[in-house]
């Protein structure tokens, strides 16, 4: 990352809850609540578009490290609006400070961890991984 990413830095992502964002979408027996890997998913999105503006040809950030709490429940409907903040830069890690809000209360907030790198050649690294065999599961009991 050639252009210096200055602290403060922000970025955003917006959603609208809809059923497949529930808790109730993964399991039948869980209340319809937005969930917390969506709200995390959001937040995440909010840290890329904070440090995708400094990066430069095929430079990408990917999450590291997640550090999230989810404080309040918001249901099918609401509007939650995600924020990232560059905090810090340690290294090649920037540390964002990341909040989610519904129309009402703060619902979410923590810190995220991402890392710049080329997408070419994380793709490329990727493909000379050798994938692992499964092994069919076994009860130990």
């Amino acid at each position: 990352m050639a252009k210096s990413v200055p602290v403060g830095a922000r970025g955003e992502m917006e959603q609208t809850v809809e059923f497949k964002h529930t808790l109730t979408a993964y399991h039948p027996k869980l209340p319809p609540v937005y969930s917390t890997p969506d709200m995390i998913r959001l937040m995440e999105t909010a840290a890329f578009n904070a440090l995708q503006p400094y990066c430069e040809g095929d430079e990408i950030t990917v999450g590291t490290a997640i550090n999230v709490e989810h404080r309040a429940a918001s249901g099918v409907g609401a509007r939650i609006k995600a924020e990232a903040v560059l905090e810090s830069l340690r290294g090649r890690f920037y540390v964002l400070q990341v909040t989610a809000r519904d129309e009402v209360r703060e619902i979410g907030r923590g810190r995220v961890t991402r890392a710049v790198v080329s997408a070419g050649k994380f793709l490329e690294k990727m493909k000379r991984k050798r994938p692992v065999p499964s092994r069919p599961y076994r009860d130990q009991t």
